[in-house]
């Protein structure tokens, strides 16, 4: 092993029967190099143990990095009673691991020997295997399933479910994918991963074992028990002995169920260590001195990297640089080509290759001369915090105005016949055939059953607020004056609509010129994999700056998406071009961690970043104003204050508005002014009804970034009442774990009263008080400590609602939760949990019967959407709480309230192709009667509003290969079709082509099957002609045709029929 020589003489101490070895002068990840080199060579199990929980996740991160083949384990504390479903888990699950695994790394520090551990025997009877063939009755694996602590639900979406379908059966096991189980009576025929998304399958298991979410054999002692999951004892790598030692005898002194220390002493062990010693310790054979030198600081620069790395390479070094993912060392790669430099993709970090590029998340580098090794991590470049790898993850799909969570009792609208209330779905026989029906209830008594081929023309019903509508009589001509009078009121806001985008793309704009170099080396500081969904978001910013037209684009994406980054390249594009960028902010927090960021950011560039907002000073701000003036001032961030008369700008190229919906009517003007000029660029974490609305009816560019950025947990949302213990638990939680808690409390006037009150609950917790009636100072000193963590906990009014990015506050407590929008509600929740921590948010109302309808429903909307990219739903379900208010102006409120928000949306699409000259069909839906049973069981789709969601996928389909794709879901989802199932998908295929063929009707009777054609029908007039003549159809006026069926079976009439039109086609 060239180039680790002194490495090497550990081995052969082992090998000539040294039991205790020491190596000192370790810092950092070189640790963890020691443990993965032993490991590598000599293939048997080891045991690194730590005193603090921190440091051994460091060196599992490191370690993992290092080699990422390996198998690495971390025994995490057991978190205690209460703790979420997945922490309880991780030490279960890497118990099962340790057991399955007998050449492993296991890290644990001191505090998960504590615990007391299942015996392994108990723990592997606690497991269930499944793989194909095996015997096993679906009920009793359901019964296998709750015993273990899974739940039923209708859907599986997350850990710990399960739902059965006739002879499918999913299940979501911890620590892997969701699972579907196909039978054949009693026995498993396969077994698959699905994409809890998409609910399809994704790929064939040939096993699959199932954990236990609950366990209570606790008959093993922690520490002493450990040593029994190993198949042959570990070599034991200790971290600082001499403080190992200490706390641990310091346990021991306690009575903690740790084995004593002298037997830790009976094992082969290294000791690890960052101090230099000239001699050994007592008890240590051979001693070997490895002193870890610091790195050269890079500044943010990768030339100053190149510099280095082009020195060690002259001294014969090996330079390791990692990076934390695939598309940041292909940037890396050829970015340092650029430099003249060589490094080479390779896996082996110890193969002899001179420059190197890793990927992996190594928490920091280091050099050792000795070894004539230098290791970078991309950290160490750059700068920036790093977080945890992202796992491929689904993209959240989107649906305008759902109908998926529509309830028994919602309001509906159907476009012919008005508003009425959701009843739920009902079996009914007409002419001997049976189907299924929507049922409507209207005003009195009056009831309309909807087939199934009518459902595009019921969606949920949105008003203006949140006042229910009245519910429409059937046959009244009152609905059809409402439609006619709100399609008359869309028409001047159409044109206002058209006018002004029209003018965008009339008005010329700077066109910015590709990417240069530069941007590159910008853009690889980068420290994340992007989304696919955030480079698409970045390509379409690009290209609408190089576009001659000015921009104006909307990215919409969850908080902590990605969006600022997508800002800020885009910033940077227009700054080297000799551009100014505006940012605009909607309050003073939020202006000063913009500010941060994009100063880090830009920082190893020659641009200047400035702030504008009440922060500064009255000079302070005077210099800005003069320095933006005179150009010298690339990027500003700022509040409202940049749209005063005062603020000139040299020459402004690209306005960022974050959050718009947040500013005032007047600011908006003036942002409607700016917007003429320049290219826009506006950030939405919850789109709000007018953005949705223009989405929807393609008025404006906007981009969707729906896919999580990396590892990150939902934050687990909990609806309580006000209860002093639980605030107590909940703060000093998250202060056990180091982390920080905001509580939000939205009245000025009593928040000094409500700080003493929680400084005497928790007298440990460091408190700040936070508010927009303070001085300005006041709250940025305020603001600022609490992100340098000088407090524990921020008790503020919602002025937190957009405000500091900070990774370490995972828990949120908000006061009368049930006073604040869902907006406001979701923005607050999403300061929290921007680490891979799990993070808590509890909701503080008074009791149930005291919350107004209104507020019952946003709570529990927020707690039901608690799933990240929750955002664009949230912004629908609250479109749908509070009404679509005045988004298109108080004189349009009464008609969205009269025919609701969707059918207003489509009455007002049609107003604006209309006046764009363009044609408008009316959209054309086959009445379909044929003698056939057509829908899902009840035993092979059990929820009837997963039927009714089903009916409505399935009506919108429109082509072969969706309908083809559709019918490859089901049986994946719900097994093989059965009779009534397969003849709703042959409907939905006869629709299909009569649409195309522009047929109104078709009616099958005993003998013929009539056709009823609307203008303008799209048929091959030879095809028709040749069918005349051979007698196989005939013609009737009004546009019919009639095919004879000769007494034919319904499914053989279906048949038929689907040749026919076919052939008319």
């Amino acid at each position: 092993m060239d180039g680790f020589r002194e490495l090497s003489g550990l081995l052969n101490a082992f090998d000539s029967g040294a039991r205790h070895l020491m190596v000192q002068g370790l810092r950092g990840s070189s640790k963890a190099l020691v443990a993965a080199f032993v490991h590598r060579n000599r293939k048997e199990p080891l045991l690194f143990l730590t005193v603090e929980i921190e440091e051994a996740q460091f060196l599992g991160r490191a370690l993992q990095a290092l080699m990422p083949q390996g198998s690495i384990l971390y025994l995490p504390p057991s978190p205690g009673e209460g703790a979420p479903l997945r922490h309880r888990l991780e030490r279960v699950l890497c118990l099962f691991q340790l057991l399955q695994t007998p050449s492993t790394v296991l890290i644990s520090p001191l505090a998960s020997l504590l615990s007391p551990l299942p015996s392994p025997d108990d723990l592997r009877f606690s497991f269930l295997t499944l793989y194909p063939h095996r015997l096993i009755e679906p009920s009793g694996l359901v019964e296998a399933l709750l015993a273990r602590g899974y739940r039923e639900e209708r859907q599986v979406n997350d850990w710990g479910e399960f739902s059965r379908r006739g002879g499918m059966l999913d299940f979501f096991p911890p620590g892997n994918h969701p699972v579907r189980v196909e039978f054949f009576g009693n026995e498993i025929v396969s077994l698959r991963r699905f994409d809890p998304g998409t609910q399809r399958s994704v790929g064939p298991l040939s096993q699959i074992t199932v954990p236990p979410l609950v366990h209570d054999s606790t008959d093993h002692q922690g520490g002493a028990g450990l040593l029994d999951y190993f198949a042959t004892p570990p070599l034991l790598l200790l971290d600082e002995p001499d403080s190992l030692a200490r706390a641990w005898k310091e346990k021991e002194a306690e009575g903690a169920p740790v084995p004593s220390w002298e037997r830790i002493l009976q094992a082969p062990r290294i000791s690890l260590t960052a101090f230099l010693s000239p001699q050994a310790p007592a008890g240590v054979e051979l001693l070997f001195s490895l002193s870890t030198s610091s790195l050269p600081p890079f500044g943010g620069r990768l030339s100053c990297f190149a510099e280095a790395a082009r020195e060690w390479a002259r001294e014969g070094y090996r330079v390791r640089l990692f990076c934390k993912s695939p598309g940041q060392a292909r940037r890396l790669e050829e970015a340092l080509r650029e430099h003249d430099l060589g490094f080479a993709p390779e896996e082996d970090f110890f193969s002899p290759a001179p420059l190197s590029l890793m990927v992996g998340d190594l928490p920091s580098g280091f050099c050792l001369p000795a070894l004539k090794l230098a290791v970078v991590s991309e950290e160490e470049i750059f700068g920036g915090r790093l977080r945890e790898p992202a796992p491929p993850r689904p993209a959240i799909r989107q649906a305008p105005l759902p109908l998926e969570d529509l309830k028994y009792g919602d309001f509906l609208v159907h476009v012919d016949h008005g508003i009425g209330l959701y009843k739920g779905l009902r079996k009914i026989r007409v002419g001997g055939v049976e189907g299924e029906y929507l049922l409507i209830q209207y005003a009195g008594t009056d009831r309309l059953y909807v087939p199934l081929d009518k459902l595009n023309l019921v969606h949920r019903y949105v008003g203006a607020d949140a006042a229910p509508p009245a519910v429409d009589r059937l046959g009244s001509p009152a609905w059809i004056r409402s439609k006619e009078r709100a399609k008359a009121a869309t028409r001047k806001i159409a044109q206002e609509l058209l006018d002004l985008y029209a003018s965008r793309k009339l008005a010329p704009g700077h066109a910015f010129s590709p990417d240069s170099p530069w941007q590159a080396e910008f853009e690889a500081a980068f420290p994340y994999e992007e989304t696919p969904d955030q480079l698409q978001a970045i390509q379409e910013v690009k290209r609408d700056m190089e576009s001659p037209h000015p921009m104006d684009r909307l990215v919409c994406g969850d908080v902590g998406f990605g969006k600022t980054e997508v800002a800020m390249r885009a910033a940077f594009k227009a700054c080297l071009e000799g551009k100014q960028v505006a940012v605009l902010v909607p309050t003073t927090v939020l202006a000063l961690q913009h500010h941060q960021t994009f100063s880090e950011r830009f920082s190893p560039f020659p641009v200047r970043v400035e702030m504008l907002s009440r922060f500064l000073s009255p000079k302070e701000q005077a210099e800005v104003v003069r320095a933006l003036a005179r150009g010298e001032v690339d990027v500003v961030i700022g509040t409202h204050r940049l749209l005063q008369k005062d603020i000139c700008f040299r020459d402004l190229g690209l306005l960022i508005i974050d959050e718009e919906h947040r500013f005032g009517v007047a600011d908006k003007e003036r942002i409607k002014q700016l917007k003429k000029e320049v290219d826009c660029l506006t950030l939405t974490a919850t789109p709000i009804p007018r953005t949705l609305y223009m989405s929807l009816v393609g008025l404006r560019d906007i981009s969707l970034i729906n896919t999580p950025p990396e590892e990150r947990m939902s934050v687990q949302t909990f609806v309580v009442r006000f209860d002093a213990q639980l605030i107590k638990e909940a703060i000093e939680k998250e202060m056990e774990r180091g982390g920080q808690v905001f509580f939000v409390y939205n009245r000025v006037q009593s928040i000094d009263r409500m700080a003493s009150y929680l400084r005497r609950l928790v007298p440990a917790a460091r408190i700040a008080v936070a508010h927009g009636q303070m001085p300005e100072e006041e709250l940025e000193k305020v603001m600022v400590d609490f992100y340098a963590r000088r407090y524990d906990l921020l008790l503020s009014t919602t002025i937190v609602e957009s405000g500091l990015d900070l990774p370490r506050a995972n828990t949120i407590i908000i006061h009368r939760a049930d006073r604040l929008g869902l907006a406001q509600l979701y923005q607050l929740r999403g300061r929290v949990g921007r680490d891979r921590h799990q993070a808590y948010a509890y909701l503080l109302v008074p009791e149930a019967s005291l919350l107004s309808r209104e507020s019952r429903q946003r709570l529990q909307a927020i707690s039901e959407l608690s799933e990240l990219g929750a955002g664009y739903k949230l912004a629908l379900r609250d479109l749908q709480i509070r009404g679509a208010g005045n988004l298109l102006g108080p004189e349009q409120h009464g008609h969205v309230a009269a025919v609701g928000f969707e059918l207003y949306c489509r009455l007002l699409e049609e107003t604006i192709r209309e006046l764009r000259g363009e044609e408008v069909e009316a959209p054309l839906e086959p009445t379909l009667r044929l003698r056939i049973e057509a829908f899902f069981p009840e035993s092979y789709v059990p929820d009837a509003d997963q039927r009714f969601l089903l009916y409505k996928r399935l009506l919108a389909l429109e082509g072969e290969e969706e309908l083809e794709d559709f019918r490859q879901e089901m049986e994946d989802r719900f097994g093989p079709l059965p009779r009534p199932a397969r003849s709703l998908l042959e409907m939905a295929e006869i629709r299909l082509l009569a649409r195309h063929l522009r047929i109104k009707e078709i009616e099958a009777r005993k003998r013929y099957i009539r056709l009823t054609f609307a203008e303008k029908p799209r048929l091959d007039p030879d095809r028709v002609t040749q069918l005349l003549l051979e007698g196989k159809v005939r013609y009737r006026p009004e546009n019919i045709l009639e095919m004879e069926v000769d007494h034919e079976g319904p499914e053989r009439q279906v048949e038929l029929l689907k040749n026919l039109l076919q052939q008319l086609g």
